[in-house]
């Protein structure tokens, strides 16, 4: 007989400072037999859905809601998880007829009531008729802010293990692999999880650096040499979600002690600790940069990427602020591009139409606390309907959305210099619809316009662009502007997150 999985997801990265909320409608809601369309998409749960068909499990699908970072959720998202959920998964539950629960999770997801969303979840279905014994495993983002309940609760959770997050769909499949081993043996694993008092930016979380770089590989040597651990887990945080579990954490899944995986944690912990100042990256501002920003460009160092974590879409800004393009325009610099999300200006460039003219009111919609629009007559060069497949399917992309990606109507325009007479830089912006993280050169390339033969590039990312961009630039810069995502966690007023934590205070 095979073994009968319910298989469910709720996916949100939530930033809890942002003003605006993320309402039902922002999510792709999927439920029964629609989930298995994730197949072959690249996404966590198409690897939950590689191992059901290899190991031809029974799927009982129920129900899967994702959304891009975004401010706190509206509770009838979860509202909405939860009844569907019940729908499917209670009678089965009660009946003892289901053989184990793979999940889909993020791990900091925040709603207006709920600070914990993941371990509500665990403690939610422990508590359901017949739920307290049924197996419980998953995949959770290497950026989750996670709790005590979801790694106690649960019978083994496996995070990605990269950042860009290019195994996302690899550690679903092992998630799913540890499922299958428990209901083939009836030997249930145990999870111990800790919490160092540390919360770092996004900035500071990219696997190919320190401190980062070195907790995975201690993760991965743990796992190598004792053969009775199933995964260690290294979480970053989000440090724009504020709640009692905000930071850095770790966790072990062992058919082996508790106490022999709580000591192989300690070294983790240490380290992290005593390398806490190069998880704190904070980036030097755009104008202190500006000489820099020149020099390579007087050598021809091109293309230049100019990061900026601060409208970070990864992390949930609205990817509308406008400094980046507004200093390529102040400084005339020839063959830039930059992509800002603005359904308005979208909509007057639909009206003008392709080789239309005409003064346009970019960005800075969402984040007026931050930034000005820039005010420009522009001319259209395309319009599309921004939907591309990732040329890249290990990109982070993937992890949040699949291999399809939709931006919604979007314009190519070219900014004109007023003056009459002069030629003006080349600049282009991309205007889309639905903020889209610049996580595969396809968001370029579907819109006509080359990266590599760019001069600058503005991208609005974190970490996440790297495995995009890194391989075709002659120069990548980070800089600090005026935006939600700041790597500069004092600018931030904490108020749920435990203290004292690092950078917030000094510790020991």
């Amino acid at each position: 007989m095979p073994y009968r999985v319910l298989v469910a997801g709720l996916f949100h990265e939530t930033h809890s400072f942002l003003r605006e909320t993320t309402p039902l409608s922002a999510f792709q809601v999927r439920t029964g037999a629609e989930l298995l369309n994730a197949r072959g998409d690249a996404s966590p749960l198409a690897g939950v859905l590689d191992v059901a068909d290899a190991c031809d499990w029974e799927v009982v699908p129920a129900i899967d809601l994702r959304a891009t970072p975004s401010g706190t959720v509206e509770d009838e998202v979860f509202e909405r998880f939860w009844s569907e959920w019940l729908l499917v998964a209670a009678p089965l539950l009660q009946g003892d007829a289901v053989d184990g629960i793979a999940l889909v999770l993020h791990g900091a997801m925040v709603t207006s009531s709920l600070d914990d969303v993941e371990g509500e979840i665990v403690a939610r279905i422990r508590a359901l008729p017949g739920g307290a014994d049924v197996p419980i495993c998953g995949v959770l983002d290497l950026h989750g802010n996670i709790s005590p309940a979801t790694i106690e609760l649960s019978d083994g959770f496996v995070a990605y293990r990269c950042n860009p997050h290019t195994d996302a769909c690899e550690a679903a499949r092992d998630g799913a692999r540890l499922l299958q081993r428990i209901m083939e043996t009836g030997q249930r694993p145990q999870s111990v999880w800790v919490q160092p008092p540390l919360i770092w930016p996004p900035t500071g979380t990219a696997t190919a650096d320190e401190p980062m770089c070195g907790l995975e590989a201690m993760a991965r040597e743990i796992e190598a040499t004792h053969p009775e651990v199933v995964a260690v887990n290294v979480f970053a945080g989000f440090s724009f979600a504020d709640t009692p579990n905000t930071g850095v954490s770790f966790s072990v899944t062992t058919f082996g002690s508790r106490e022999q995986a709580a000591d192989l944690l300690r070294p983790l912990v240490q380290y992290a600790i005593e390398h806490r100042h190069e998880g704190n990256k904070v980036s030097p501002g755009l104008q202190q940069s500006s000489g820099l920003i020149q020099e390579f460009l007087a050598a021809k160092a091109s293309p230049l990427v100019i990061v900026e974590p601060a409208d970070n879409i990864g992390g949930g800004a609205p990817g509308d602020t406008t400094d980046i393009l507004r200093f390529a325009r102040e400084h005339h610099i020839d063959r830039s591009v930059v992509v800002i999300n603005d359904p308005e200006a979208v909509e007057f460039c639909r009206k003008l139409d392709v080789g239309g003219q005409g003064a346009l009111s970019i960005g800075a919609k969402l984040s007026a606390d931050f930034c000005q629009p820039v005010h420009a007559d522009v001319e259209v060069l395309s319009l599309s309907n921004g939907q591309f497949d990732l040329e890249d399917p290990q990109s982070h992309l993937a992890s949040m959305c699949g291999t399809h990606i939709d931006m919604g109507p979007t314009a190519v325009v070219r900014l004109l210099e007023p003056s009459k007479g002069s030629i003006p830089p080349d600049i282009k912006v991309v205007l889309t619809t639905h903020k889209t993280p610049p996580f595969d050169l396809g968001q370029l390339r579907s819109q006509g316009i080359e990266p590599k033969e760019c001069h600058l590039i503005g991208v609005k990312a974190a970490v996440a662009h790297r495995r995009a961009y890194d391989p075709i630039t002659a120069e990548t810069l980070t800089v600090d502007t005026a935006g939600p995502c700041s790597s500069d966690l004092r600018k931030f007023a904490f108020r749920k997150v435990r203290r004292p934590v690092f950078p917030l205070d000094e510790i020991q």
